[in-house]
Protein backbone atom coordinates (compact mmCIF):
# COMPACT_ATOMS: atom_id res chain seq x y z
CA UNK A 1 0.00 0.00 0.00
CA UNK A 2 1.29 3.45 -0.93
CA UNK A 3 2.21 5.88 1.81
CA UNK A 4 1.57 9.56 1.17
CA UNK A 5 4.12 12.11 2.35
CA UNK A 6 3.26 15.77 2.79
CA UNK A 7 5.33 18.07 0.63
CA UNK A 8 5.75 21.76 -0.01
CA UNK A 9 6.27 23.41 -3.38
CA UNK A 10 9.65 25.16 -3.36
CA UNK A 11 9.53 26.44 -6.93
CA UNK A 12 7.36 26.24 -10.02
CA UNK A 13 9.78 27.13 -12.81
CA UNK A 14 8.33 27.88 -16.26
CA UNK A 15 10.42 26.84 -19.25
CA UNK A 16 7.68 28.22 -21.48
CA UNK A 17 3.91 28.73 -21.25
CA UNK A 18 3.19 24.98 -21.08
CA UNK A 19 6.35 23.26 -19.84
CA UNK A 20 7.39 23.65 -16.21
CA UNK A 21 9.51 22.11 -13.47
CA UNK A 22 7.81 21.58 -10.14
CA UNK A 23 10.26 21.39 -7.25
CA UNK A 24 9.05 19.92 -3.99
CA UNK A 25 10.49 19.25 -0.54
CA UNK A 26 8.91 16.47 1.51
CA UNK A 27 8.66 16.24 5.28
CA UNK A 28 11.17 13.41 5.22
CA UNK A 29 13.72 12.23 2.66
CA UNK A 30 13.33 8.91 0.88
CA UNK A 31 15.42 6.56 -1.21
CA UNK A 32 14.85 5.80 -4.87
CA UNK A 33 16.76 4.50 -7.88
CA UNK A 34 17.42 6.97 -10.68
CA UNK A 35 14.76 6.37 -13.34
CA UNK A 36 11.94 5.55 -10.95
CA UNK A 37 8.70 7.49 -10.51
CA UNK A 38 6.29 8.49 -7.75
CA UNK A 39 2.73 9.78 -7.72
CA UNK A 40 1.88 13.37 -6.97
CA UNK A 41 -1.45 14.02 -5.29
CA UNK A 42 -3.67 17.06 -4.74
CA UNK A 43 -6.93 17.43 -2.88
CA UNK A 44 -10.02 17.71 -5.11
CA UNK A 45 -13.76 17.86 -4.55
CA UNK A 46 -14.02 14.24 -5.64
CA UNK A 47 -11.11 13.18 -3.42
CA UNK A 48 -7.39 13.04 -4.09
CA UNK A 49 -6.33 13.50 -7.71
CA UNK A 50 -3.06 11.81 -8.55
CA UNK A 51 -0.73 10.98 -11.40
CA UNK A 52 2.68 9.36 -11.82
CA UNK A 53 5.75 11.47 -12.63
CA UNK A 54 9.39 10.52 -12.94
CA UNK A 55 11.92 12.05 -10.60
CA UNK A 56 14.30 14.35 -12.46
CA UNK A 57 16.58 14.99 -9.49
CA UNK A 58 19.31 12.65 -8.39
CA UNK A 59 18.85 10.22 -5.48
CA UNK A 60 21.09 12.36 -3.26
CA UNK A 61 19.15 15.59 -3.82
CA UNK A 62 16.89 16.80 -1.01
CA UNK A 63 14.55 18.68 -3.37
CA UNK A 64 12.37 16.59 -5.69
CA UNK A 65 12.12 17.79 -9.27
CA UNK A 66 9.35 16.93 -11.76
CA UNK A 67 9.17 18.01 -15.42
CA UNK A 68 5.55 18.51 -16.44
CA UNK A 69 3.76 19.59 -19.60
CA UNK A 70 0.35 21.20 -19.12
CA UNK A 71 -2.46 19.38 -20.92
CA UNK A 72 -5.24 21.94 -21.30
CA UNK A 73 -8.10 19.47 -21.42
CA UNK A 74 -6.65 17.44 -18.56
CA UNK A 75 -7.48 17.74 -14.88
CA UNK A 76 -4.25 17.26 -13.01
CA UNK A 77 -1.50 19.02 -14.99
CA UNK A 78 -3.38 22.38 -15.02
CA UNK A 79 -3.68 22.06 -11.23
CA UNK A 80 0.08 21.51 -10.97
CA UNK A 81 0.71 24.38 -13.37
CA UNK A 82 -1.09 26.76 -11.03
CA UNK A 83 0.82 25.80 -7.88
CA UNK A 84 3.01 28.42 -6.22
CA UNK A 85 5.88 28.23 -3.74
CA UNK A 86 4.61 27.46 -0.26
CA UNK A 87 1.58 25.45 -1.36
CA UNK A 88 1.11 21.83 -0.29
CA UNK A 89 1.26 18.67 -2.37
CA UNK A 90 1.46 14.98 -1.56
CA UNK A 91 4.10 12.53 -2.79
CA UNK A 92 3.60 8.76 -2.78
CA UNK A 93 5.97 6.23 -1.32
CA UNK A 94 7.61 3.90 -2.14
CA UNK A 95 8.96 4.83 -5.59
CA UNK A 96 8.06 2.52 -8.48
CA UNK A 97 9.35 1.40 -11.85
CA UNK A 98 12.06 -0.68 -13.49
CA UNK A 99 13.28 1.86 -16.06
CA UNK A 100 16.66 1.97 -14.32
CA UNK A 101 20.24 1.32 -15.34
CA UNK A 102 20.50 -1.79 -13.19
CA UNK A 103 18.00 -3.37 -15.61
CA UNK A 104 20.23 -2.53 -18.61
CA UNK A 105 22.92 -5.01 -19.76
CA UNK A 106 26.52 -3.92 -20.25
CA UNK A 107 27.68 -2.46 -23.54
CA UNK A 108 30.10 -0.01 -25.08
CA UNK A 109 27.60 2.80 -25.72
CA UNK A 110 24.43 3.97 -24.00
CA UNK A 111 21.79 5.80 -26.05
CA UNK A 112 19.29 7.70 -23.88
CA UNK A 113 16.54 8.65 -26.34
CA UNK A 114 13.57 10.74 -25.16
CA UNK A 115 10.73 12.81 -26.48
CA UNK A 116 9.33 15.72 -24.46
CA UNK A 117 9.19 15.23 -20.70
CA UNK A 118 10.51 11.70 -21.18
CA UNK A 119 13.99 13.14 -20.68
CA UNK A 120 13.29 13.31 -16.93
CA UNK A 121 14.49 9.83 -15.88
CA UNK A 122 17.69 10.22 -17.90
CA UNK A 123 18.59 13.44 -16.11
CA UNK A 124 18.24 11.61 -12.80
CA UNK A 125 20.51 8.82 -14.07
CA UNK A 126 23.15 11.28 -15.28
CA UNK A 127 23.49 12.82 -11.81
CA UNK A 128 24.91 9.49 -10.62
CA UNK A 129 28.28 7.88 -11.35
CA UNK A 130 26.71 4.71 -12.73
CA UNK A 131 26.45 5.51 -16.47
CA UNK A 132 29.95 7.01 -16.60
CA UNK A 133 31.46 3.96 -14.89
CA UNK A 134 29.66 1.43 -17.09
CA UNK A 135 29.69 2.91 -20.62
CA UNK A 136 32.49 4.34 -22.74
CA UNK A 137 30.14 6.58 -24.71
CA UNK A 138 26.81 8.09 -23.64
CA UNK A 139 24.43 9.85 -26.03
CA UNK A 140 21.58 11.91 -24.56
CA UNK A 141 19.05 12.54 -27.33
CA UNK A 142 16.10 14.84 -26.67
CA UNK A 143 13.40 15.22 -29.33
CA UNK A 144 10.90 18.08 -29.03
CA UNK A 145 8.63 20.13 -31.24
CA UNK A 146 10.16 23.55 -30.57
CA UNK A 147 13.53 24.70 -29.23
CA UNK A 148 11.81 26.30 -26.22
CA UNK A 149 10.95 22.76 -25.08
CA UNK A 150 14.64 21.85 -24.67
CA UNK A 151 14.63 22.03 -20.88
CA UNK A 152 17.72 21.80 -18.62
CA UNK A 153 20.14 22.69 -21.42
CA UNK A 154 22.56 24.56 -19.14
CA UNK A 155 22.66 21.67 -16.68
CA UNK A 156 23.19 19.16 -19.47
CA UNK A 157 25.99 21.25 -20.96
CA UNK A 158 27.74 21.34 -17.59
CA UNK A 159 27.70 17.53 -17.57
CA UNK A 160 28.99 17.40 -21.15
CA UNK A 161 31.86 19.69 -20.18
CA UNK A 162 32.63 17.58 -17.11
CA UNK A 163 32.59 14.30 -19.07
CA UNK A 164 34.15 15.62 -22.26
CA UNK A 165 34.42 12.96 -24.92
CA UNK A 166 32.20 10.53 -23.00
CA UNK A 167 28.82 12.30 -22.81
CA UNK A 168 27.21 13.86 -25.87
CA UNK A 169 23.96 15.82 -26.06
CA UNK A 170 22.01 15.76 -29.31
CA UNK A 171 18.76 17.75 -29.54
CA UNK A 172 16.14 17.05 -32.19
CA UNK A 173 13.59 19.76 -33.02
CA UNK A 174 10.81 18.75 -35.39
CA UNK A 175 8.96 21.99 -36.19
CA UNK A 176 11.67 24.61 -36.60
CA UNK A 177 15.34 24.90 -37.44
CA UNK A 178 17.62 25.24 -34.43
CA UNK A 179 21.41 25.47 -34.38
CA UNK A 180 23.02 22.16 -33.51
CA UNK A 181 19.74 20.24 -33.64
CA UNK A 182 18.60 17.58 -36.06
CA UNK A 183 15.14 17.94 -37.55
CA UNK A 184 12.65 15.10 -37.98
CA UNK A 185 11.30 12.07 -36.13
CA UNK A 186 13.59 9.80 -34.13
CA UNK A 187 12.83 6.57 -36.06
CA UNK A 188 13.38 8.27 -39.42
CA UNK A 189 16.68 9.75 -38.25
CA UNK A 190 17.83 6.33 -37.10
CA UNK A 191 16.71 4.66 -40.33
CA UNK A 192 18.52 7.22 -42.49
CA UNK A 193 21.64 7.06 -40.33
CA UNK A 194 21.47 10.79 -39.60
CA UNK A 195 21.32 10.29 -35.84
CA UNK A 196 24.27 7.92 -35.81
CA UNK A 197 26.25 10.31 -38.02
CA UNK A 198 25.52 13.25 -35.71
CA UNK A 199 26.60 11.19 -32.71
CA UNK A 200 29.61 9.76 -34.58
CA UNK A 201 28.72 6.30 -33.30
CA UNK A 202 27.06 3.07 -34.41
CA UNK A 203 23.88 1.38 -33.26
CA UNK A 204 25.27 -2.13 -33.18
CA UNK A 205 25.08 -5.14 -30.87
CA UNK A 206 27.37 -3.41 -28.35
CA UNK A 207 24.93 -0.50 -27.99
CA UNK A 208 22.34 -0.26 -25.25
CA UNK A 209 19.32 1.91 -26.08
CA UNK A 210 16.72 3.32 -23.71
CA UNK A 211 13.50 4.77 -25.14
CA UNK A 212 11.16 7.01 -23.15
CA UNK A 213 8.33 9.27 -24.28
CA UNK A 214 5.77 9.27 -27.04
CA UNK A 215 4.26 5.78 -27.57
CA UNK A 216 4.42 6.13 -31.36
CA UNK A 217 8.13 6.95 -31.22
CA UNK A 218 8.76 3.97 -28.94
CA UNK A 219 6.73 1.60 -31.10
CA UNK A 220 8.34 2.62 -34.38
CA UNK A 221 11.88 2.86 -32.98
CA UNK A 222 11.57 -0.51 -31.26
CA UNK A 223 10.49 -2.24 -34.50
CA UNK A 224 13.26 -0.53 -36.47
CA UNK A 225 15.98 -1.31 -33.93
CA UNK A 226 14.87 -4.94 -33.79
CA UNK A 227 15.26 -5.15 -37.56
CA UNK A 228 18.79 -3.76 -37.11
CA UNK A 229 19.70 -6.57 -34.69
CA UNK A 230 18.91 -4.74 -31.45
CA UNK A 231 16.08 -6.69 -29.76
CA UNK A 232 14.03 -5.60 -26.77
CA UNK A 233 15.68 -6.14 -23.41
CA UNK A 234 13.79 -8.56 -21.17
CA UNK A 235 14.76 -9.99 -17.79
CA UNK A 236 14.31 -13.52 -19.10
CA UNK A 237 16.16 -12.68 -22.31
CA UNK A 238 18.59 -9.71 -22.18
CA UNK A 239 18.66 -7.53 -25.27
CA UNK A 240 19.61 -4.04 -26.41
CA UNK A 241 16.48 -1.91 -26.12
CA UNK A 242 14.85 -0.94 -22.80
CA UNK A 243 11.59 1.00 -22.96
CA UNK A 244 9.36 3.12 -20.75
CA UNK A 245 5.82 3.94 -21.95
CA UNK A 246 5.63 7.44 -20.53
CA UNK A 247 1.96 8.20 -21.19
Amino acid sequence: MALWLDGEVIENYAWNQELFSLRVRTEQPFEFIAGQFVRLGLAHEDGRVQRAYSLVNGPDDSVLDFLVNRVHDGLFSPMLHGLKAGQKIQVSQPPSGFFTLNEVPDGDSLWLIATGTGIGPYLSMLTTDIPYERFKRIHLIHAVRYSADLAYRDLIQSWVDKHLGQLQYQPIVSREDFAGALRGRVPALIESGALQAACKDELNDRAQVMLCGNPEMIRDAKVLLDSMGLPKNLRRKPGNVTVEHYW
